[in-house]
C-alpha cells in the first residue's frame, strides 16, 4: 500500500520526487578542487539525467584526478555492492557510466534518484589500477573482521 505524499514534498504523475538519499560520510569533493562529487538537495524539477560522457585523453589532470577519487570513494563506500544513486552527482557519475559503473537493474531510470548503480569491478580496476593497487584498498575484507585471538 502507498501512502500519499505529504503536502509539502512535490508529487508527479503520483510519484514523489525531490527526496534522495543522502549518502553519509561520502567526501563532498575533491579536496583542493571545485570538482563536486555530491549535491545538497533535491532539484526541484526532478534528478538530472545521468549520460556516458567521452573521456578523451588531453583531459585536464585535475579531471583525472577527480575521476580517480570518486571511484576511489565509490570502492571505499560501497564495493561490489549496488548502491542507490542518491545524492551522488549525476555529472561526475556520468564521467563513469556505462564504463566503471553500471546500471544494477532493468529498466534503468536515469533520471532517478532511486536508481540502482554498481561498480564493474574488471573494467574498474583497468581504468583505475591505483584505486585498487593498495593492499588495504578501502574496504574490510572478512579476515580483517575477525576477532583477534
Amino acid at each position: 500500500m502507498r501512502w500519499p505524499a505529504p503536502s509539502h514534498l512535490p508529487v508527479q504523475n503520483g510519484e514523489i520526487f525531490g527526496i534522495m538519499l543522502k549518502h553519509r560520510g561520502f567526501p563532498g569533493r575533491l579536496p583542493s578542487t571545485d570538482h563536486q562529487f555530491v549535491i545538497r538537495h533535491a532539484h526541484k524539477a526532478g534528478a538530472s539525467r545521468i549520460t556516458r560522457r567521452e573521456r578523451y585523453r588531453d583531459r585536464a589532470a585535475t579531471d583525472r584526478a577527480a575521476d580517480e577519487g570518486f571511484m576511489a570513494a565509490l570502492w571505499t563506500q560501497f564495493g561490489e555492492d549496488p548502491f542507490e544513486r542518491g545524492n551522488l552527482d549525476a555529472g561526475r557519475l556520468s564521467w563513469l557510466f556505462g564504463r566503471e559503473v553500471i546500471a544494477a537493474e532493468d529498466p534503468f531510470d536515469p533520471e532517478s534518484y532511486d536508481a540502482l548503480l554498481r561498480i564493474d569491478l574488471r573494467r574498474a580496476k583497468a581504468a583505475f589500477p591505483g584505486v585498487f593497487a593498495a593492499p588495504d584498498s578501502g574496504r574490510a575484507d572478512a579476515d580483517d573482521l575477525d576477532d583477534e585471538e
